[in-house]
């Protein structure tokens, strides 16, 4: 069996690939969109991007079981796998397909239910560089620019609700849920409130620049990747009431140190 570390240079080559057609495709005239039964949308480079990472993963990585977005799983209960890659091919498709930047591959894998490396790579932020960031359990959170040096990642060290900078994603999410008392509540507590959305919103929280994120509605293939590289970067990420979030369908990622009072809040 590979070792993470091995692991982890693989899921990179994977974002190398993916990054190659969704790049290729982004604000493309002929980009293909069209809606699925649950009324979502996905695009042409959707597909191609996952069909690729199943390829290389089923080619380099034989008996490892793959849950994806868009062509979903095959076999068994994910949850029971022992190894697992998780992956969301373009996280953020709706900013995708109008020509927004905030979107990226995530690519995530579990192993005996835990998630224990991921790999979210956005080739359309900073210009036309690029950024990525990844993580591995024990091995700490790091990012790259335009394929740069890459830069250890630390969670902010606010420790006050009142003091922080929060991403709440939408405001329909949050209305679906029925937690809009909660959206509202929460935003007369912290010091600002923004939507930054998907994989970037994540990302800030890793890096420091914000500290917290919640949504509600998720897919395992939404947040899996996300979760090493948050706790990896010192953060907290569990779901709504608490509990371990991959399978649960919604997320809260906090710097730690407002975790528990973040919560609280929800309660109501």
């Amino acid at each position: 069996m590979p070792d993470l570390e091995d692991d982890l240079r693989f899921a990179l080559r994977l974002a190398d690939a993916a990054d190659a057609i969704s790049g290729a495709r982004f604000r493309a005239n002929d980009l293909h969109v069209t809606t699925k039964p649950d009324r979502t949308h996905v695009t042409d480079a959707d597909q191609a991007v996952e069909r690729a990472i199943r390829e290389l993963i089923e080619t380099e990585r034989e008996g490892d079981e793959i849950l994806g977005e868009e062509y979903g799983s095959v076999g068994g209960d994910p949850r029971a796998a022992h190894r697992l890659w998780i992956i969301d091919p373009i996280d953020g498709t709706h900013s995708y397909e109008r020509g927004l930047p905030m979107w990226g591959t995530l690519i995530g894998l579990v192993v005996d239910g835990e998630p224990v490396l991921g790999v979210a790579s956005s080739p359309a932020l900073a210009g036309t560089a690029g950024k990525r960031w990844w993580a591995s359990v024990g091995n700490g959170a790091w990012a790259s620019e335009g394929g740069g040096e890459p830069t250890r990642l630390r969670v902010s060290g606010i420790r006050k609700l009142a003091d922080a900078a929060i991403s709440f994603q939408s405001i329909q999410q949050w209305d679906r849920s029925g937690h809009l008392d909660q959206l509202i509540a929460l935003s007369r507590t912290v010091w600002r409130d923004r939507a930054y959305g998907d994989v970037w919103a994540y990302a800030l929280l890793a890096e420091g620049l914000i500290e917290a994120v919640a949504e509600f509605g998720l897919h395992p293939y939404d947040i899996a990747a996300l979760i090493p590289i948050v706790e990896e970067a010192g953060g907290r990420v569990t779901a709504s009431d608490g509990s371990a979030a991959l399978w649960d369908g919604s997320a809260v990622a906090t710097n730690g140190a407002i975790h528990e009072e973040f919560l609280h809040l929800l309660r109501g």
